[in-house]
């Protein structure tokens, strides 16, 4: 009895003992980002400890709790990856930083081909690999230019970093940057012009894009969605990029206890390299600069607070001399001898900040609210006087004046005269959030803007020819000069003046399912949602108006258990886009608040089928889709100037089919070569269907990587793009109706040949190349075959014939251009 009572009161103490150890739980955190060989993140790796388990997410980042002073060995696994041990001994409290890196087990092509379904594949996002887009070379590199090799996916100017979807115009692309969203210039009217895009591509970790049929949670839009996230840093590093056309430099690091991480990021790009190769000699002095910074802080393993910022200006000096453009046939040739007078100086500088805290009240809860405020002042001061000669060109060979205009059939000038300002302030409050209840996800926003627009528009355009001034070709009382005498007034050929103040208050929420489960033994994912946007246009001498519309939105996928590894989506729903100011300022600067939101039912099928060639992993990727769209808003579109009629007067369609084939065509590097087929027209004020500006027909583009098999340090990338003319090119004026020439044919071929010093594999423990983690020289060619790709025509009369010319405004030429790239 002693012995059992002694044993029972001895339980009794440890009980005791134990009770409140249990009541008062003490536990440390690891966490951190999980890589591979690359440094690219890892979604989807197992981590367990004990009884303890977890999953790292989209961007690799994974955190797990464990018991405080004891050793305890946390393993992470992955179908891909070979596992890793890793043992721990915390404090209560502690958090501690581990970054592990997993090699694969066997070679695999990155993010494109996966031995699973991942949840990009079900949403019919592509995910582009951000270590390629920063190779890809191209007269404006970065992310943008990676784009045009997509189907569906089109743009005619090598300067510009805007592109068209699927019929869309470069208005109707969604931007977003770790969930913001982002917005371009509104008075930039040529590619060139344009200078940084907004996205910095070395401070890029995941970019994701989707060319229709996108969930609700994705914003207000007919055509596309381009999603961005900036990557956390793990490590101090710098990375410079430098070339003939400016350059980068990257700094990134993390705090001792590992809470703060800084990412900052500078560029500086200069064009003189590609205009100073064009037909029009200039002084050209362009400073084209920005900054951007990503803060990160984790207060604790629930609340975290990140901050984006950035900062840029944009100054564009153009003094034009001389310009000769030849043109016409072997039979007849001409040209066009133009001598200019004049400046034109335009400034654009923008200041964006973003302040997001996010709180994970579980690991089924999470929720954000995000502050943004967008600045930009913009300033487009320009006085060009423009004297011309239209002549026969001496084509006799063996002649000193061999190509020299030896006959003027024409002779003119043009004097544009530009003083326009606009000042925009567009500040955004939102909350976000996202719930997992029993496999099912729901999210939800609830978003608040306000778009403070001030703006001054003063344009006009006198042409003179042969010393008379023309009048504008709608002008009531037309003369016959030269051949009669014209007394009427003198009226300027193009005249804009226009002063408006407007404010517009936006409302838009959404609320979005999504769930994957099994039919049978096939797996299945569906998404539904809906959007509301309400807007109100006030401001002064404009009439108050105020609109509603509800955009439902539904996804599906199926992967059939079959021998052959297929994937099929449906997607579509209806979509709005409610006005932006540009949209509600027709041409001639006047804004009607009474705009209504343009409108597309949009359907998308779509196919994913994976397979193997030459032991090696490929996807081909089939889409087809239909836009019905009412409401729409008719514009022009002149180099990547937009106006528009602002009148709701035209319906539309868009029709098509896009297919890509991406895969290991050279062992280990990912290449890809897509196709696209798009019809779209549209019918203005019942006058019957004609082609819309951006009736692209027929698209082929390529990305293709390779290496030299005995050096394998030595690689080629090339970029190509064909893509067939759009209608335009037509004088400004001009009825599309009576005008549905087409430009010609754009064909461009961008290569970069790049020898990499050092890397991972070839890593230094002495001599001048230890300081450098990543170490490349290389060279580029633009435009590899000189294609004379045109974006826009000039329109030259012809006095005593009164014939109008079509003179091609050539893109650049053949380019060579030195880069480096450095990282420590």
């Amino acid at each position: 009895m002693n012995t059992t009572h002694n044993y029972n009161r001895l339980l009794l103490n440890v009980l005791y003992f134990l009770i409140p150890l249990f009541s008062i739980a003490q536990n440390g955190t690891v966490q951190g980002v999980i890589l591979d060989e690359l440094n690219h993140p890892i979604p989807n790796v197992n981590i367990t400890a004990d009884n303890i388990g977890t999953q790292s997410n989209e961007n690799g980042f994974y955190a797990i709790k464990i018991p405080d002073s004891k050793n305890v060995t946390i393993t992470y696994s992955h179908v891909s990856f070979k596992s890793i041990t890793a043992s721990f001994n915390l404090k209560n409290g502690e958090f501690f930083e581990f970054n592990p890196v997993m090699n694969p087990n066997v070679e695999q092509i990155e993010t494109v081909i996966l031995s699973g379904t991942t949840r990009k594949d079900v949403q019919g996002i592509v995910n582009l690999n951000p270590a390629v887009i920063r190779k890809i070379p191209g007269a404006n590199p970065g992310i943008e230019n990676l784009l045009k090799t997509l189907p569906g996916v089109s743009s005619n100017n090598e300067l510009s970093t805007q592109y068209s979807v699927r019929g869309g115009n470069y208005d109707e692309n969604l931007v977003y940057v770790n969930g913001i969203e982002v917005y371009r210039p509104f008075l930039v009217r040529s590619g060139q012009q344009e200078g940084l895009s907004f996205v910095n591509a070395d401070m890029t970790q995941n970019v994701d894009f989707s060319a229709g049929g996108f969930q609700a949670k994705y914003g207000d839009k007919l055509s596309s969605v381009l999603d961005i996230t900036y990557r956390k840093p793990v490590d101090f590093a710098i990375n410079t990029d430098l070339s003939l056309l400016g350059g980068s430099l990257t700094f990134e690091g993390v705090s001792k206890d590992s809470k703060l991480t800084a990412l900052v990021g500078m560029r500086y790009r200069d064009n003189s390299l590609l205009v100073d190769a064009k037909e029009t000699q200039t002084n050209y002095d362009p400073k084209f600069a920005d900054i951007q910074t990503y803060l990160t802080y984790q207060f604790t393993d629930k609340f975290s607070l990140n901050f984006l910022g950035n900062a840029s200006i944009n100054k564009y000096n153009y003094e034009p001399k001389t310009r000769q453009t030849n043109f016409g046939t072997i039979n007849n040739p001409l040209a066009l001898l133009v001598f200019y007078d004049g400046q034109e100086k335009d400034a654009y500088q923008t200041l964006f900040g973003a302040l997001q805290a996010t709180y994970d009240v579980s690991d089924d809860l999470k929720l954000h609210l995000i502050g943004s405020s967008y600045h930009t002042t913009e300033e487009e001061y320009f006085d060009i006087l423009a004297q011309y000669r239209l002549g026969e060109v001496n084509s006799n060979i063996g002649d000193e004046d061999l190509g020299e205009v030896e006959y003027s059939e024409g002779i003119g000038g043009q004097l544009n005269h530009g003083r326009n300002d606009l000042d925009a302030l567009i500040s955004t409050i939102e909350h976000k959030g996202s719930y997992t209840t029993n496999g099912n996800d729901f999210d939800w926003s609830v978003k608040l803007t306000n778009e403070d627009i001030r703006d001054r528009l003063v344009e006009w355009e006198i042409i003179d020819s042969a010393g008379f001034s023309i009048n504008p070709p709608k002008f009531r009382n037309p003369n016959n000069q030269p051949y009669e005498a014209y007394e009427g007034p003198l009226v300027a050929f193009q005249n804009v003046r226009a002063t408006n103040n407007t404010t517009i208050n936006r409302l838009q929420a959404y609320v979005q399912w999504s769930r994957r489960f099994e039919i049978g033994e096939h797996e299945v994912w569906a998404n539904a949602g809906v959007r509301s946007h309400s807007w109100t246009v006030n401001g002064d001498d404009i009439d108050k108006s105020s609109q509603t519309v509800f955009s439902p939105r539904g996804q599906f996928t199926i992967k059939p258990n079959w021998k052959h590894d297929m994937l099929f989506r449906i997607s579509g729903g209806l979509y709005y886009q409610p006005p932006f100011y540009r949209e509600l300022r027709d041409s001639t600067g006047t804004v009607n608040p009474d705009v209504k939101a343009q409108k597309s039912i949009h359907f998308v099928a779509g196919n994913d089928y994976s397979f193997q060639i030459w032991e090696r992993p490929f996807k081909l990727t089939t889409e087809a889709y239909y836009k019905k769209m009412t409401d729409v808003n008719p514009y022009t579109l002149e180099n990547v100037r937009i106006r528009y009629q602002a009148d709701n007067n035209a319906e539309a369609y868009a029709y098509g089919l896009d297919l890509r084939i991406n895969g290991e065509f050279v062992p280990g590097t990912e290449s890809w070569f897509s196709f696209g087929y798009l019809k779209t027209e549209e019918n203005i004020d019942d006058r019957g269907f004609i082609a819309r500006p951006t009736d692209q027909r027929l698209k082929f583009g390529a990305l293709f990587q390779d290496y030299v098999p005995n050096m394998p340090e030595m690689k080629m990338y090339l970029n190509l793009v064909y893509n067939t003319g759009l209608p335009g090119g037509s004088p400004s004026y001009a009825d599309p109706y009576d005008y549905q020439n087409r430009l010609p044919d754009y064909k461009r071929a961008d290569l970069g040949l790049q020898y990499v010093i050092v890397d991972e594999s070839k890593a230094f423990d002495s001599g001048w190349k230890k300081p450098f983690k990543y170490l490349s020289v290389g060279f580029e060619i633009f435009n590899v075959f000189d294609a004379q790709n045109s974006i826009t025509n000039t329109w030259v009369r012809d006095v005593y014939s009164k014939r109008q010319y079509a003179i091609p405004n050539y893109l650049t030429p053949r380019v060579f251009n030195v880069r480096t790239t450095m990282t420590f």
